[in-house]
């Protein structure tokens, strides 16, 4: 009799134990859900987690509805009725949370009804995804929130027709040191191979614009877009490399940008101006305060270089050739009208400096559509408030400027 007892304390035991060992897994995997949509929250994200089990590191999540806050937000939400996956979980001692990676299964769902809309997209996997801990979520760690992203084919159907799609999407970051609080720099990259955009379907409702993208023969394009950038915390210089958009027999649009002063301080300031004006509508004097205050936080932010450079792949003689078509004339007579006119459309501008900046290369790249570039190189960096101030003097802005624009010259 008492050995009947003791064995049957130690099953109850047994299953008491296994009850407390649940309760606290599940009490885990809610906490982790509960910071992931706190941090997110803190990014104007109202995300609703479906229910949440624990499984050795492994979380997982039955669904999510996601909904943006504010009251221009739209207003349904979107609900993702799929599991989560979370793997890799780790906690850290100041309520963070590591995690190596987030695969989510393959999408095929349905987003209108007229015209019926369709989206699939395949492979999708985050990686190295980071959740700071304490009560706030501070600007520099929303910069480290994901490593990186990765999908397959992305495919867009308009009643069953593919309007869009892409090959693969890739974004990546390193983080120097790894996530946390103390970040010293970091560097990205982000590629979207294979983009195809079929317009043809236009037409259907803007017949106008559908037979001039017809005539230009864009109902089809297709290209890449690839961008590189690095980023130092503690003088806020974000250089911007490249961010390259190449279209296949059309041109390639590329923007690079170099500036300092992008601090971690001066983007709490900005996220703290945005949360105090954020909610309820935007009054005169409230634009006007939040315009002086931007202006304030700017003082610091300072211009040492930018670009715009278009290369051009067939798509402005393309463009010369309708519109000349359309006006009754040759090609070479439409040119020289519009080589004729460009110096009194500059001239409307009011500043007259800028012809001699404007025309030349213009003019140039109107005879032979090879490229075209705007560069900004201020003979030292300048800052955006010195900037706005020399904007009373226009002559005096292109020089603080180091305002350029060249025509048909090798890319540096």
């Amino acid at each position: 009799m008492r050995t009947t007892k003791t064995i049957t304390l130690l099953l109850l035991s047994g299953v008491a134990s296994v009850a407390l060992i649940g309760q606290a897994s599940a009490l885990e995997a809610q906490a982790f859900v509960d910071r992931f949509a706190t941090v997110y929250g803190s990014l104007g994200y109202d995300i609703e987690f479906g229910t949440a089990t624990l499984d050795g590191d492994t979380i997982t999540v039955e669904g999510a509805t996601v909904s943006l806050k504010g009251p221009e937000a739209p207003t349904e939400p979107m609900t993702f009725d799929t599991e989560l996956t979370f793997s890799g979980v780790t906690e850290g001692a100041d309520g963070s949370y590591m995690v190596e990676s987030l695969t989510i299964p393959d999408i095929d769902t349905e987003f209108a009804a007229e015209p019926t809309g369709n989206l699939s997209l395949a492979d999708i996997e985050l990686s190295d995804l980071y959740l700071p801990g304490g009560d706030t979520v501070p600007a520099v760690a929303t910069l480290q929130l994901i490593g990186a992203i990765s999908t397959g084919p992305l495919s867009v159907l308009r009643d069953g027709v593919e309007f869009f799609s892409y090959e693969s999407f890739e974004a990546a970051s390193t983080f120097n040191p790894a996530q946390g609080p103390d970040l010293v720099d970091l560097s990205s990259s982000m590629t979207i191979s294979g983009i195809v955009a079929d317009l043809s379907s236009v037409g259907e409702e803007d017949p106008a614009s559908g037979a001039v993208i017809e005539a230009l023969g864009l109902t089809n394009i297709a290209g890449d877009i690839t961008q590189e950038m690095t980023w130092s915390m503690a003088d806020g210089h974000m250089n911007i490399t490249e961010f390259l958009f190449d279209f296949a027999d059309q041109g390639a649009l590329n923007l690079t940008a170099d500036v300092t002063g992008l601090t971690p301080d001066v983007l709490e300031q900005f996220n703290t101006m945005q949360a105090g004006m954020a909610g309820g509508e935007m009054t005169e004097e409230m634009a006007q305060a939040q315009m002086m205050q931007g202006m304030a936080i700017m003082q610091g932010v300072s211009i040492v270089g930018a670009t715009v450079r278009y290369d051009d792949a067939g798509l402005v003689g393309t463009l010369l050739d309708y519109y000349a078509a359309e006006s009754g004339a040759d090609r070479a007579s439409f040119v020289e009208g519009l080589k004729s006119a460009l110096p009194a459309m500059v001239a409307q501008s009011g500043i007259p400096a800028l012809t001699d900046v404007v025309v030349p290369p213009v003019s140039a790249f109107l005879d032979n559509p090879e490229s075209l570039e705007i560069k900004v190189a201020p003979p030292s960096p300048t800052s955006a408030l010195v900037l706005m101030a020399a904007a009373a003097n226009p002559a005096g802005l292109i020089t603080a400027l180091g305002l350029v624009i060249e025509a048909n010259m090798q890319a540096e």
